[in-house]
């Protein structure tokens, strides 16, 4: 199936593809963002989507925590550079946004109202917000108002609901809108559902109806793993964009698929075991750039067991991976894979965290005023950095 799309605007940013990183803690920094688009540039010579930094937190960016600082980094090739502030408050937000805008550190604000960690939502935070219909209004009009004049788009992303009972997202949608935000992005999952089972595209498909007297773009994420999904998404719900997160887990070459094919052009191969192993110490590389080599180290463990996932390469290898601890290692351990023409089982299945549905952890009493715009206490230190 191909689908020719049309460029995708943000606000005053145009973007060539409408594919989008999705911000995932501990995955996308600033090295892998930069990965994503090296390969992309290489398979199709072209980087055109949007790669958004992992989720920041306003409250501790406005108290220029210097570990929040650090993951705010965006390398010379990031245009534009897009950032994810996770937000309870309409002070810290306001004041988050300005920071941003004055000291010109992004090009781009989303804000997430996604997340569904219970160690978030018990406090209040992420997914539980929308709910609260006046303070999500306060908090995305703060954003705005921070970035009035500047050309910075704000832009929102949330889930259908926190659970079956509670479905918010239409009404996210028309208060994002209301209050001058550029796009919204979909998960269309509840926050009882987590990851698990198969995101409803319906839901998609509704709320691009619901907003389209606002003329803004609806992005929609959930279930992007093969090269056709993001084709078949758009085609199915006509939504404006696509938001990829656990698709790329190991697979940064994905950018370059999905962008082929909406473009109609030939859809560059899965890579062979000698690619990737290639792929994987470029990562771990860049990671040690921006981290140091013993951080990178630690860090590119989780990755390989990803990277690796379908290939015949045997427990004692990947045992071997998990625990390397320097680049020289890695290196010598990835050259016995190096000339392999191997092509991973089943690449484009699901990955990354499913789990199964459960109660989400909620304040005593959130539900029962859908008006009431007390902030909740705790929420943003709670989750500073994920």
């Amino acid at each position: 199936m191909t689908v020719t799309t049309q460029a995708l605007r943000i606000g005053g940013i145009e973007l060539d593809s409408p594919v989008i990183l999705a911000p995932m803690a501990g995955v996308t920094n600033m090295p892998f963002r930069v990965l994503c688009r090296e390969i992309e540039e290489e398979l199709t010579g072209t980087s055109s989507g949007l790669y958004v930094c992992e989720m920041i937190t306003a409250r501790a960016m406005v108290e220029r925590n210097a570990k929040t600082l650090h993951m705010t980094t965006f390398a010379d090739v990031e245009t534009p550079r897009s950032m994810q502030l996770y937000t309870v408050d309409p002070k810290y937000t306001y004041e988050a946004v300005r920071m941003i805008v004055e000291e010109n550190i992004a090009d781009h604000v989303d804000m997430n109202f996604g997340c569904p960690v219970p160690k978030v939502t018990r406090r209040g935070g992420g997914c539980a917000i929308p709910f609260k219909r006046r303070l999500y209004a306060n908090i995305v009009g703060a954003a705005v108002r921070a970035a009035e004049g500047s050309g910075v788009p704000v832009t929102v992303k949330f889930r259908i609901g926190i659970d079956a009972e509670h479905h918010t997202h239409l009404d996210a949608g028309r208060i994002a809108a209301e209050q001058g935000a550029s796009a919204v992005a979909l998960h269309a999952r509840t926050a009882s559902e987590r990851y698990s089972g198969s995101a409803h595209w319906d839901e998609i498909a509704n709320l691009v109806e619901h907003m389209a007297p606002t003329g803004i773009p609806v992005i929609g994420n959930g279930d992007i793993f093969a090269a056709d999904d993001a084709s078949r998404m758009m085609e199915q719900t006509g939504c404006h964009g696509v938001e990829v997160g656990r698709g790329c887990l190991g697979r940064p070459w994905l950018f370059a698929q999905l962008g082929a094919q909406l473009r109609g052009e030939p859809i560059p191969p899965e890579p062979t075991l000698g690619e990737v192993a290639r792929i994987i110490y470029r990562h771990a590389e860049l990671l040690s750039l921006h981290d140091g080599e013993s951080h990178a180290c630690r860090d590119i463990r989780k990755h390989t067991g990803w990277y690796l996932r379908g290939f015949p390469v045997g427990g004692e290898f990947r045992k071997q991976l998990a625990q390397v601890a320097s680049l020289a290692q890695l290196r010598s351990l990835l050259d016995a894979i190096a000339d392999s023409d191997a092509v991973a089982e089943a690449a484009d299945d699901a990955r990354g965290r499913q789990g199964s549905p459960s109660k989400v952890a909620l304040p005593e009493g959130w539900l029962d005023d859908p008006e009431d715009d007390t902030v909740p206490v705790g929420a943003e230190i709670e989750s500073n950095g994920g």
